[in-house]
């Protein structure tokens, strides 16, 4: 997630508060400053672009942490032949060998393949958590909304208000329920590892690549202690409709559909990775 090489973002997004000076008031930018512009402000839409070129990478980055939360964005992704390009959407309490982070990535890819999607959790350092799907849409054509549920009892991945994962918290195994977390968003050059395993890298002659981002919401609990926990953090008005979020049995229902048909990387499936045994959550419901 560090790894901000090349980038270049335009990033739009509807919030009820978007003065131009806002961005900057609620966001951090992340990599070249001169590589950041909001672009307009109209009352109702902010813009603001991010730029991928091969001298510096850039993205931004909330001032507010949080301690769980419902978090929204609708992206419209790099088009064409965006091969080792990675673009991301995630929550992350930092760098640290026990940090905690929930991603979304989009991995590029050469013209005319599917996009990749890839979701993982990090727990106390603990990572290898990935699920894979094909996005069955064009996400380069128009934007489409990605959503993080983040609570006590599970983490929820969604696509179009389509849930597509559900990873659940048991009490004897870790969890991110105590580091508050940041979140980010970037585009930058994962050629090494984004596409068939790295052996696709960029194509720089299609340099600058676009991505937008717009109708970012995030209906969560701002941390107001450094040390953490939940008593410590300030829920707004609306909570309830995803602190206790949990799929019903029609959604788990578009889960197994997602992983049926679109599914194309499962860590509980790979015995190569894990040949002494998957870890624990794999065996359980």
């Amino acid at each position: 997630m560090a790894k901000l090489l090349a980038l270049s973002v335009a990033v739009s997004w509807l919030a009820a508060s978007a003065a131009a000076a806002g961005f900057y008031e609620k966001f951090d930018v992340v990599g070249a400053g001169d590589h950041v512009r909001v672009v307009s402000d109209d009352g109702k839409t902010q813009q603001v672009a991010l730029t991928l070129d091969r001298s510096s990478g850039s993205g931004f980055t909330s001032k507010d942490t949080y301690l769980f939360g419902e978090f929204s964005v609708q992206m419209k992704l790099v088009g064409g032949n965006s091969a080792g390009t990675v673009t991301s959407f995630y929550l992350s309490s930092g760098e640290g060998d026990g940090h905690d982070e929930i991603d979304i990535e989009f991995m590029g890819n050469l013209s005319g393949n599917p996009y990749v999607m890839n979701t993982n959790v990090w727990a106390n350092g603990d990572g290898k958590k990935e699920h894979q799907f094909y996005l069955w849409f064009d996400p380069t054509a128009d934007f489409h909304t990605y959503k993080i549920i983040w609570n006590p009892q599970n983490i929820i991945f969604q696509v179009d208000d389509v849930p597509v994962r559900t990873f659940k918290k048991y009490d004897d195994l870790a969890y991110p329920q105590s580091k508050p977390m940041r979140l980010h968003a970037t585009l930058w050059d994962g050629s090494y590892w984004a596409t068939r395993h790295g052996d696709v890298k960029i194509d720089w002659s299609g340099a600058p690549f676009v991505v937008s981002y717009r109708g970012y919401s995030a209906n969560a609990c701002v941390n107001n202690n450094p040390a953490g926990g939940w008593s410590s953090s300030s829920c707004p008005e609306g909570t309830s409709a995803w602190i206790h979020r949990e799929l019903d049995g029609a959604e788990l229902g578009t889960v197994a559909w997602a992983e049926r048909n679109y599914m194309s990387y499962n860590y509980c499936a790979d015995g190569w990775r894990f040949p002494q045994g998957f870890p624990a959550e794999c065996y359980r419901k």
